[in-house]
């Protein structure tokens, strides 16, 4: 079930002295309704050894909690539409420059939160600092995902939440594989990433961002939202 690392992206790297190997596990396309647990345990049990990390995307965990919405099914108040406009586009992915996308982290946030980000991040951008709307609205307005034309459908017309109590999800599925081999909850892109949730120490998670933080699986259309980090 391996598939191929992201374009350019070597599946073997150095850090801290050591060598690990990144392994991208390809898969069919998550579905809403479908299990998490099965869909690990059909993909990840026959390649995950004792002493390998299994990295698992956000993405596909919010997706099987019910946490993905068409984006026609999205209502945007005023406000939304107003914020949006304010936002930062990049190429590797739309985040909350979208009316719907904007909404949906009003709902998650709440609304205060926002407003704050949003005020502080106009100040501190006008002094040449970046990222601060991010730091106040916190990790639930980072792991909103937006449709771009990259995205395997159907989310390519959806906008996927950030997961919930990926901490748990994590743990849960070290269990599930025999609690042999750790895992991670990653929101990874090609502009850096986070530790969601995972078995991992602080110390574990940090070099884990190390080793995943040139994206490795790619954004769109490889179908790799599970990987193996291994030992070499």
């Amino acid at each position: 079930m391996s598939g191929e690392a992201n374009a350019g992206k070597a599946l073997i790297v150095a850090v801290d002295g050591s060598s690990y190997a990144r392994i991208p596990i390809r898969t069919r396309v998550v579905m809403p309704g479908d299990d998490l647990d099965a869909f690990v345990r059909e993909y990840a049990e026959s390649e995950v050894r004792p002493g390998d990390i299994l990295f698992v995307t956000e993405k596909i965990v919010a997706i099987t909690q019910g946490r993905s919405y068409l984006v026609e099914e999205i209502k945007p108040r005023k406000l939304a539409y107003f914020l949006s406009k304010y936002v930062t586009r990049t190429p590797y992915g739309i985040g909350l420059g979208m009316p719907e996308t904007m909404e949906m982290a009003l709902r998650e946030c709440g609304t205060p939160r926002i407003l704050l980000a949003a005020a502080v991040a106009a100040v501190t951008k006008a002094f040449g600092r970046k990222g601060d709307f991010y730091r106040i609205a916190g990790d639930k307005a980072r792991a909103i995902d937006g449709p771009t034309s990259g995205t395997i459908p159907p989310y390519n017309k959806a906008v996927v939440l950030g997961p919930e109590r990926p901490r748990e999800v994590a743990a849960h599925l070290k269990q599930l594989l025999g609690g042999a081999s750790e895992v991670a909850v990653v929101d990874i892109n090609d502009l850096g990433g986070n530790i969601l949730g995972s078995t991992l120490d602080k110390t574990g998670e940090k070099r884990l961002l190390r080793i995943l933080k040139d994206n490795p699986l790619g954004q769109g259309h490889q179908s790799t939202p599970l990987g193996i980090v291994r030992a070499t």
